[in-house]
């Protein structure tokens, strides 16, 4: 293995997954970090930056040498001019992330999208690896979609690129976060499906007042149970449609239809050899996938039908794919 190494960050709203990576794709070390997003954007800042600084130290101390610093954040990211345009998570606004770190480490540094890097990720090392044309969709609270040809992930004119969640599957369908009725993300992400349970039960989420709220492991909604209340997740609800509760099976059949329709859509669009599902929902493992391929199998006409596998890399994905952002640039004249 050689010495070199990439010093990699993924910036999310909570924490921070931050590692060494070698030129092979190989970790030599990871940590994590808290984000603090409260403290405000320029305090975020300046914890980016000094993780960054320590992860070089650390390399150097290691006898290893850092030759390129990745940073990839939620959000619009214009990766062209190393600027966070955008994220709601993380309170950036028009923030030049990469010239930043760059004047702070003095490392070649490229700033990208925490989708689309796991998106790179996945294709490139993980379980889209050599099939070349590639959908990645993330499905947790939200859902967005990195779409990778050749190893390289598409950006878009505006570095918003991949928004799957927001294509319209339902018009007369709930109120999504952006502020339309019917996009995916309202009905088949986790938080939605979470949600979506709570109106036919007597469960709660954290979309309603309740005591205990909490966050759920598989990236849905949790709520504490008040008195004759329930908690209830996304993976709770697959779990009971399993067993064949009635309620459960309802929501995680539409949630499943919704999807089939949003993926049948971006098969018609990008014609991909793979599409890799990642995020909580996806850990629903063959209750997701096996309703899921056929409802998408009877949706496709003369489209031919992509292979719909699991992602393998789990939360490490953003973080190696922003390795490979870093390396990535070195390479570009």
């Amino acid at each position: 293995m050689t010495g070199e190494v990439a010093v990699a960050l993924d910036v999310g709203g909570t924490g921070m997954k931050c590692a060494l990576v070698d030129t092979d794709g190989v970790v030599r070390h990871a940590e994590r970090h808290p984000t603090d997003t409260g403290r405000g954007p320029d305090a975020v800042v300046e914890t980016i930056l000094t993780v960054a600084e320590g992860l070089a130290g650390k390399a150097r101390a290691d006898g290893l040498t850092p030759i390129a610093l990745g940073i990839v954040v939620p959000g619009v990211v214009d990766e062209a001019r190393g600027v966070a345009v955008w994220s709601a998570n993380v309170g950036f606004r028009d923030v030049p992330l990469r010239d930043l770190a760059s004047a702070r480490l003095g490392l070649p540094t490229a700033l990208g999208h925490d989708v689309r890097a796991g998106g790179l990720a996945e294709a490139r090392l993980g379980a889209g690896r050599a099939t070349g044309h590639v959908l990645f969709v993330a499905i947790g609270t939200g859902i967005a979609a990195a779409h990778v040809v050749a190893g390289s992930a598409a950006t878009g004119a505006h570095g918003a690129a991949g928004e799957l969640g927001h294509i319209l599957i339902r018009p007369d369908g709930p109120v999504c976060g952006c502020g339309r009725s019917g996009c995916l993300e309202a009905l088949a992400s986790a938080s939605a499906v979470a949600r979506r349970y709570a109106e036919l039960t007597t469960a709660v989420t954290d979309a309603e007042p309740a005591a205990g709220v909490t966050t759920a492991p598989d990236g849905g909604s949790a709520a504490g149970p008040g008195p004759g209340r329930t908690m209830v997740t996304a993976a709770q609800v697959a779990a009971r449609a399993a067993a064949g509760e009635e309620v459960a099976t309802r929501v995680w059949r539409e949630a499943v239809e919704a999807l089939a329709d949003g993926l049948a859509t971006a098969q018609a669009l990008f014609d991909v050899a793979t599409i890799v599902l990642g995020g909580g929902l996806a850990q629903a493992g063959a209750g997701l996938f096996d309703p899921l391929r056929a409802a998408l199998r009877d949706r496709l006409t003369f489209h031919r039908e992509p292979q719909l596998v699991p992602a393998v890399l789990g939360d490490e994905a953003g973080c190696l794919g922003a390795a490979l952002l870093a390396l990535d640039q070195l390479e570009t004249p």
